[in-house]
């Protein structure tokens, strides 16, 4: 990767284009063209045959300019920096500073183009493009351009290994507000990769690593635990604490949205008899009753506490009942209305 300056004074990752994509994406570029060039020479050999020599050299240096160096100049100015070669190699031509070219840019890479590609057969633009250090030909030295690639194999996202298991838990008290994600990801990076660097080298990072983290959190690793495990703990214990907030965070919105639905229901209290989700329907009051005292000395009998649909009759009283002028029974039994 390169380190391309923006004229903000950001630093953009740039991948270089080396040699072999670049030939590649001339060698398209250069068959289309002459392609086009042979068909239009064709075409004008036909419709000149009847002028002169000068005015058929005159129309051919016209018609060499125009295809073989005005067409890759128009075409790299309106695409910003992709030709059809580029394009089918995943290149782009972009400014010093990682901005896309204009005309002027393209008109000094074409115009020497002509001379390092076309006039000794690409022998210089070769050269130049081994000798520069991101792999520039002179065209892109003095235009300020320079060749990246803009298709880039996506990273595999590799799983961090976890701890040992005698070091699960063993850092749940650890405070770790202070540490900054890029030593977070230095870290990851490190896990991630250890398997694959020299073991000394290995050794080394792991206990700088430690180091950074024990600075920042201010708690010396246990005693006998080594660079490396140490780090895979602190980041399994970190791991655990985000998945935790994740549920946590979880279950209150949905014990809000809970609360908020049983509210409604809840707050003046749920009707009785009410089945959820269906309309609400008048139950008439329970109205107690006290127990029947028949004349004649019997058991007392209480009678169910049943509430009697709206329209019933009320209740015949007991033989040997007498009945009072209020519609009420002797023993006390009030009918409901």
């Amino acid at each position: 990767m390169s380190g391309v300056v923006t004229g903000d004074a950001v630093v953009l990752g740039l991948q270089p284009a080396r040699l072999p994509s670049r030939a590649l994406a001339v060698l398209v570029d250069l068959v289309v063209v002459w392609a086009a060039y042979l068909l239009v020479m064709l075409g004008l050999a036909v419709a000149t045959a009847s002028l002169d020599e000068a005015a058929v050299a005159a129309v051919s240096v016209a018609a060499f300019l125009l295809i073989l160096v005005g067409a890759p100049i128009a075409v790299e100015t309106l695409s910003h920096g992709r030709s059809l070669g580029k394009m089918v190699c995943g290149l782009r031509v972009v400014r010093d500073d990682g901005g896309p070219i204009r005309f002027r840019h393209a008109l000094v890479r074409g115009a020497m183009g002509v001379v390092e590609i076309l006039m000794t057969f690409g022998v210089v633009a070769c050269v130049a493009s081994l000798v520069s250090e991101r792999g520039r030909r002179l065209g892109d030295v003095f235009a300020g351009t320079l060749v990246v690639r803009e298709r880039l194999p996506a990273a595999r996202v590799l799983p961090v290994p976890p701890p040992p298991p005698w070091l699960v838990g063993r850092f749940a008290g650890l405070d770790l507000s202070a540490v900054p994600e890029a030593l977070w990801l230095e870290v990851r990076q490190y896990l991630t990769r250890a398997r694959e660097l020299d073991p000394a080298v290995g050794r080394r990072l792991a206990e700088r690593l430690a180091d950074e983290l024990v600075a920042r959190t201010g708690t010396p690793p246990p005693a006998g635990v080594p660079a490396s495990a140490y780090l895979a703990g602190v980041v399994a214990e970190r791991q655990a604490r985000d998945t935790r907030r994740a549920f946590t965070e979880a279950g209150a919105g949905a014990g809000v949205g809970n609360r908020t639905g049983a509210g409604t229901g809840a707050g003046g209290g749920f009707e009785a008899g009410r089945v959820f989700g269906a309309p609400a329907v008048a139950v008439p009051p329970v109205v107690a009753v006290p127990p029947v005292v028949p004349p004649s000395g019997a058991s007392p009998v209480t009678p169910p506490v049943t509430p009697p649909p709206a329209a019933s009759p009320p209740s015949a009283p007991p033989a040997g009942g007498s009945s009072s002028g209020g519609g009420s029974s002797a023993t006390g039994f009030v009918p409901p209305a």
